[in-house]
């Protein structure tokens, strides 16, 4: 019999690693880019290098991915550490939210729903019922 609640902590892991995983491709991107950049970057949180973010999305994108592996083996230690991440995650997200609102505002969602997995459903022992 599923325990109640193993479906959110199989999606919270998966997010957690599919978005690390989209953290290191946005982290290569960002060391590779050339082009033109939009105008505006100037005034976002890292200024205007890329290389910057990336080694910042590289990191993020690290830990994520520990977190969800974490998570996919049921640690408690993990389960809050990928609390922590989803949330650094989401923050992360909100720096390109002026360049690429429905992107960042995805990540954003995915972030509440992982964190909710984990937070309600992601303790030892099942909830008494009321």
């Amino acid at each position: 019999m599923e325990e109640s609640g193993e479906g959110w902590l199989i999606f919270a892991g998966v997010a957690l690693l599919i978005a690390g995983v989209m953290r290191i491709f946005d982290a290569i991107w960002a060391f590779r880019y050339h082009g033109v950049l939009p105008s505006n970057l100037e005034d976002a949180i890292f200024g205007h290098s890329l290389a910057t973010y990336g080694w910042v999305y590289l990191i993020v994108g690290i830990v994520v991915i520990l977190a969800g592996f974490g998570v996919m083996v049921r640690s408690q230690f993990a389960r809050w550490f990928g609390i922590i991440a989803a949330a650094i995650l989401g923050i992360s997200a909100i720096w390109w939210m002026p360049f690429y609102p429905v992107w960042s505002l995805t990540y954003i969602g995915i972030c509440f729903f992982v964190i909710y997995g984990l937070a309600a459903h992601g303790s030892r022992e099942p909830a008494a019922p009321a």
